[in-house]
C-alpha cells in the first residue's frame, strides 16, 4: 500500500513540479524542477535524480591518533608503578569511515560530521567515479557536529541548498551515504519529526527526524528532498543494536550552513549571548501567568549587565519571536542566538502583562560556562497543604548569606510539589510574583489562590532562577 501511495504521488509530482525557493552557498547548481520521472511505460522512478546528485555526496576516511585514559582504579601514582603502567595517557591509533558532501564545487567545500574527523591526523575523501583526494580540515564545530573540509575543487559535483525551515513532517526524504563502509547507499523515508531537541546528543540541537535507514558510516551524509536539494546533514541515531531501527537524526541544512560560513571565513563558530535563562511556556504555566497562548519561551533569569538587561528584558516575559520568526521553545530561542554572532542586533518580540512589545538588543559573545534552564514541569492537580514541601532553614543561614525565600528541605513523593519538579534544596522566592521572605508568606498565597487556577511559583536552583506551575 506505501509503494502504491508513492506511485501515485511521484506521478503528481512530476506533473505539478515544484516552485519552492532554493538557498545555495558558493557555486551549488540550480534545482531542477522535475526531480522524479521515468521513461515511457515505466514507472516513476528517483533513479534519475539519483543518478544528477550522487556523485556529490562522497566517502570520508580517517586515520587519527586518541589518548586512553587509564582505569580510575590505577590513578595513584604507587598502584602505576607497582605495576609498571605509563603514568601519561596511552595513545592509541584508529581508523574511521564517513560520509560527506560537496556543497561548494568552485572551492572543494565538504560538509561532514564533527565526529567523524576530529583527532584525526589525515582525511582521504573518495569521489563517486574513484578518485581519492586528501583533505584539509577547515574547522569543525562539536556543539552543532558539523565540519567543513577541503578538496581540489577539479571536476566536482555539488548540490544545491534547500530551507529546513521548509521541511514538514510526512515530507519523502532519501539519505544518502557509505553506511558500514560498504560504498554509496541511498534509503528512502519520510520526515518523521522536526525541532527535535533534548535528547543530549549535541549542544545545539535542532535535528530532522527520519525513518529512512541511517547506519554507521552515514555520518555527515546527505538528507536531500524529491528535488535533490540537501536538507540536513545526517548525524546520530537512537538504537540499541547500533543499527537502524527507523529513528535517525539529521542536522537542518540552514544550522549546517551557517556554521559552516563562520568555520570557512575564521575556522572557528563565535556564538551570541542574549544573556537570558529561559524554559518553555507549557500550559500549566501559561495558565499561572494569565496568559492565553502555548508556545514561547518564559525568562527565567536575565543575568546583570547583559544584553537582555540593557535592552529592559524582564524575568517573567515570555519571548514568542526574534526576528520576525516564531519561538515556540526555549531550545529554538537558543538555537536561533546561537546561530548569530556577537554584535549582530536582534529584534525580540516578548508577551509582558498581557501586552506585546519589540525589544532591540545587541548581542554579546557567548561565555562556555553560560547553560541552558529548558525545563519543562509538569503539573499535579493534588491539593495537599503547602503543595507537599516541607519549609525549613537554609544551611548556612544567618551567616550573611542571602536569606529571602522559603527554603524547601524535604518534598512529600507524589504530591503536586513533586509533579512539578520541586526538589529538596530549591528556595522559593516569589509566588504569584509576590516576593516571599517566609513560610507565612507562602501560606498566606496559598490561602489567598484562586480554587482551580495553578500558582505560579519562581524557584531558585544553586545559581538558576526557574518557574513552576504548581496545583
Amino acid at each position: 500500500m506505501r509503494i502504491g501511495a508513492l506511485l501515485l504521488f511521484l506521478s503528481s509530482l512530476a506533473i505539478a513540479g515544484c516552485d519552492r525557493p532554493t538557498v545555495t552557498i558558493g557555486s551549488a547548481q540550480p534545482a531542477q524542477p522535475t526531480a522524479v520521472s521515468g521513461t515511457a511505460g515505466a514507472p516513476p522512478s528517483l533513479a534519475p535524480m539519483l543518478a544528477r546528485i550522487s556523485p556529490a555526496v562522497v566517502n570520508v576516511s580517517v586515520e587519527g591518533t586518541t589518548e586512553q585514559e587509564a582505569n580510575p582504579a590505577f590513578k595513584d601514582p604507587l598502584l602505576r608503578r607497582f605495576f609498571n603502567l605509563p603514568d601519561k595517557p596511552r595513545k592509541e591509533d584508529f581508523t574511521a569511515v564517513g560520509s560527506g558532501v560537496i556543497f561548494d564545487q568552485k572551492n572543494g567545500y565538504i560538509l561532514t560530521n564533527s565526529h567523524v574527523v576530529e583527532n584525526a591526523n589525515r582525511v582521504v575523501v573518495t569521489l563517486k567515479d574513484g578518485r581519492q583526494l586528501t583533505a584539509k580540515i577547515v574547522g569543525f564545530d562539536s556543539q552543532t557536529d558539523i565540519a567543513v573540509l577541503k578538496i581540489d575543487p577539479a571536476k566536482l559535483t555539488s548540490l544545491s541548498l534547500g530551507d529546513s525551515k521548509l521541511v514538514q513532517v510526512g515530507d519523502y526524504v532519501v539519505a544518502i551515504g557509505n553506511p558500514f563502509g560498504l560504498g554509496q547507499t541511498a534509503t528512502f523515508g519520510i520526515v518523521s519529526a522536526v525541532g527535535r531537541s533534548g535528547l543530549g546528543i549535541e549542544g545545539y540541537e535542532d535535528f530532522i527526524q527520519t525513518d529512512a535507514s541511517i547506519n554507521p558510516g552515514n555520518s555527515g551524509g546527505a538528507l536531500v528532498n524529491l528535488r535533490g536539494e540537501l536538507i540536513g546533514i545526517n548525524a546520530a541515531i537512537i538504537s540499541r543494536s547500533g543499527g537502524n531501527v527507523g529513528v535517525g537524526f539529521a542536522v537542518p541544512i540552514n544550522m549546517a550552513k551557517a556554521i559552516a560560513q563562520q568555520l570557512i571565513e575564521s575556522g572557528k563558530v563565535s556564538r551570541g549571548s542574549l544573556g537570558v535563562m529561559v524554559q518553555d511556556l507549557t500550559p500549566s504555566l501559561a495558565q499561572a501567568m494569565g496568559i492565553d497562548r502555548t508556545g514561547g519561551a518564559v525568562v527565567a533569569q536575565v543575568s546583570p549587565r547583559s544584553p537582555a538587561a540593557k535592552a529592559g528584558i524582564q524575568v517573567g516575559d515570555v519571548i514568542t519571536s526574534l526576528d520576525g520568526d516564531m519561538v515556540d521553545s526555549s531550545a529554538q530561542l537558543r538555537n536561533a542566538i546561537g546561530e548569530k554572532m556577537p554584535g549582530t542586533d536582534v529584534h525580540v518580540t516578548l508577551l509582558r502583562d498581557g501586552k506585546e512589545r519589540t525589544i532591540t538588543a545587541s548581542l554579546d559573545p557567548l561565555v562556555e560556562k553560560e547553560k541552558r534552564a529548558a525545563l519543562e514541569p509538569q503539573v499535579s492537580h493534588e491539593d495537599a497543604p503547602m503543595f507537599g514541601i516541607t519549609p525549613g532553614s537554609a544551611p548556612g543561614e544567618g551567616i550573611g548569606s542571602d536569606t529571602s525565600g522559603v527554603y524547601v528541605t524535604k518534598v512529600d513523593v507524589g504530591s503536586a510539589a513533586a509533579h512539578a519538579g520541586i526538589e529538596e534544596g530549591d528556595v522559593i522566592v516569589s509566588a504569584n510574583r509576590v516576593p516571599l521572605n517566609s513560610a507565612s508568606d507562602l501560606a498566606r498565597a496559598l490561602n489567598g489562590r484562586q480554587n482551580g487556577k495553578p500558582m505560579l511559583l519562581q524557584v531558585r536552583r544553586k545559581d538558576s532562577l526557574l518557574f513552576m506551575a504548581v496545583g
